[in-house]
């Protein structure tokens, strides 16, 4: 991004009450990259009743009779590509925000299921949100977002129906105040 348009990743965005889009309802979008070509980010609230050994076909089969690492939607685009997000720098992990890294690793992953690895919280995540050029930029002006720093807290220790309005409390606002429609916020 130029000076005159900075990027803002990364960041949490967190859906206005106006943004119907059942993909983005209440949600809380945590924004990896963002650049004049688009924009990419996992949405982090979006938690399932599925475990990460019933989708995921390892090969060889792993033993998860103790783990039970669930899956979350990261967002509607390309929903069979899995992202491991971490507390902490673990294997190929890139870091996308202080004690915040993101791997793709199949091995890695295959370790957490498997219970191999301890002190580093995780989470398992399909799909991701995608916006092409400058459509970030417009939904922001139109109000369809809030920008929020990014927390580590709340996405690995806070339970995932409550990550809406946490976020939103961060900037010092009452969730029940927001308002529909077009303006400043």
């Amino acid at each position: 991004m130029s000076e005159k348009n900075p990027s803002l990743a990364p960041s949490l965005l967190v859906a206005m009450p106006q943004l119907q889009d059942p993909n983005f309802h209440r949600s809380v979008v945590l924004l990896c990259e963002h650049h004049e070509s688009g924009a990419m980010g996992l949405v982090v609230n979006r938690e399932t009743d599925t475990l990460t050994s019933e989708i995921v076909d390892f090969q060889p089969p792993v033993d998860d009779a103790g783990c039970h690492m669930g899956v979350s939607i990261g967002g509607p685009v390309d929903p069979e590509r899995g992202w491991l997000l971490l507390s902490e720098s673990v294997g190929d992990g890139v870091e996308i925000s202080p004690g915040v890294f993101l791997s793709a690793s199949s091995d890695l992953l295959r370790d957490f299921v498997e219970g191999k690895r301890s002190g580093c919280q995780s989470r398992f995540l399909v799909g991701y949100a995608g916006w092409g050029p400058k459509q970030l930029d417009r939904e922001i002006a139109d109000s369809a977002w809030l920008v929020v720093p990014v927390n580590p807290h709340l996405l690995f220790e806070t339970e995932s129906d409550d990550v809406w309005e946490l976020a939103i409390r961060q900037l010092g606002v009452e969730p029940s105040a927001l308002t529909m429609g077009r303006g400043v916020h």
